[in-house]
């Protein structure tokens, strides 16, 4: 992790580990260079950057905006992830009509458009971090987030596995030894990211997590439908 001038903190790796989890609409990511022609362009940039940062990261749609100074100041390395094309789509509308980009449109662009599909693997703990967040967003405050740190402190944590679409994570799912009849896990928290429920991703971490359950008897703590 890196941090830079619009005060985020960045992924310096590209993570392509884990098994592929084909959704039927993808995620839409971004990447490339924002090249500045002189001192006045780059201190434009440095001045409109934050407030930009921060209102694409507020987006409903957006997963990931990371945009670090490179070792040559007059370039800018940017990284976007965004829930689909059409959440991209809805943060160039936004973009067009904002500050920067009234002000921004004469640097030199160089971007590359992809699908991504997510992946799943076990948590690392590296993940740790991004897992609270997640956990906090997707439940709107830090209850769970801090249950989960308060299990991976006690040892409590049987298995853990997150959904990441090149690094960054958007699901995740853990099991808990249960004290039973027989040998048991509670499976919780299943977390999505808001901007991606609904797409069959969640089923994709419980069948992750109960392939590692193994003989062991599964318990659900939550809503009833689920």
């Amino acid at each position: 992790m890196s941090s830079c001038a619009c005060g985020h903190h960045h992924h310096t790796t590209t993570d392509t580990s884990g098994e592929t989890v084909l959704l039927e609409t993808p995620l839409f990511g971004l990447h490339g260079r924002l090249t500045c022609r002189d001192m006045a362009q780059m201190m434009t940039t440095l001045d409109l950057l934050p407030d930009h940062a921060a209102l694409s990261r507020a987006e409903p749609g957006c997963l990931r905006f990371d945009i670090t100074q490179s070792e040559d100041p007059m370039i800018w390395d940017l990284e976007e992830l965004f829930s689909d094309r059409r959440a991209f789509e809805a943060h160039q509308g936004r973009t067009r009509a904002s500050p920067w980009g009234e002000r921004s449109g004469d640097l030199k662009r160089d971007f590359h458009d992809h699908a991504i599909q997510p992946r799943i693997r076990p948590q690392v703990p590296a993940d740790s971090e991004a897992i609270d967040r997640l956990l906090a967003h997707t439940f709107d405050g830090p209850a769970e987030a801090r249950l989960v740190r308060d299990l991976r402190a006690d040892g409590d944590l049987a298995y853990s596995v997150v959904a990441h679409a090149q690094g960054t994570i958007i699901g995740y799912a853990a099991l808990s030894p249960l004290v039973a009849d027989c040998p048991a896990f509670a499976l919780a928290p299943v977390a999505v990211h808001p901007a991606v429920q609904g797409r069959g991703l969640g089923r994709a971490l419980v069948a992750a997590a109960l392939r590692a359950a193994g003989d062991h008897a599964v318990v659900v703590l939550g809503d009833p439908r689920f």
